[in-house]
């Protein structure tokens, strides 16, 4: 029998608040994250303060999404991103699969001798936790514009008619994710696919006039666990079991 009960963040889905990095990018704009894409999961954006735009990558083309207060904007999984920030951009994150973009489901944008394996990968995207804050900020820093070097040159070769280097930096971001997959849709089966049960559970219940879930009703709250993490974008307050 389906349970009726989903005690996880509606729909399962991760939330975190991201102020946008405001470095100076490698060809001159005011601050801007680093360019991945996700794999598995679509992301959203909810813009709480600042300007700035998402530029994207795939293969129908690039794109340049503005954003300022209010904003909601969202893509799916295979779009590269990049968040510019033209002062004081801060956003609330959306994540599907309880997070997982945040947890994994993210490739950067290096060149393709640090794809080749998952080891290499994760030597070249590493920002040690033991490190002094000017430190890991250097390290992440140093990470964005390597990365952001690579998505200029996907860009131009996309623009210019020539869509190889793109399906080759796609090819090798799936084969770096394939050992993890099995973790991964352990994470979904027991978030996102778990809780579209608890629905149609409940949906049957109410069909046969079975109301028994509404005495289970909670209340849960949280505040964030980590503040000021350097991630992909910007500095992160992440939220515990979002």
């Amino acid at each position: 029998m389906v349970s009726t009960t989903y005690d996880g963040f509606p729909a399962a889905v991760g939330v975190s608040r991201l102020t946008v990095y405001d470095w100076l990018t490698v060809e001159g704009l005011p601050g801007g994250g680093t360019p991945h894409l996700h794999l598995t999961c679509s992301e959203g954006y909810v813009v709480t303060a600042g300007r700035g735009s998402v530029q994207t990558l795939t293969t129908s083309g690039f794109e340049e999404t503005p954003l300022e207060p209010g904003t909601v904007a969202w893509f799916t999984p295979g779009t590269i991103h990049r968040l510019v920030n033209d002062g004081g951009l801060e956003i609330t994150v959306v994540m599907q699969n309880s997070g997982l973009p945040e947890a994994g489901d993210a490739v950067l944008t290096l060149p393709q001798d640090r794809l080749t394996d998952p080891d290499t990968y994760a030597d070249a995207i590493r920002i040690p936790a033991d490190l002094p804050e000017a430190e890991q900020a250097k390290a992440a820093r140093t990470r964005r514009d390597v990365a952001t070097r690579r998505f200029l040159e996907l860009r131009e070769a996309t623009e210019g008619g020539d869509p190889e280097p793109l399906a080759a930096f796609q090819r090798a971001a799936a084969d770096l994710v394939r050992p993890r997959l099995d973790a991964w849709e352990r994470r979904w089966r027991e978030g996102a696919h778990a809780a579209a049960e608890a629905t149609r559970a409940q949906l049957d219940a109410l069909r046969g006039e079975d109301g028994g879930h509404l005495t289970a009703a909670r209340v849960s709250a949280t505040g964030p666990a980590a503040r000021g993490r350097f991630g992909m974008c910007g500095r992160l307050a992440v939220y515990p079991g979002i």
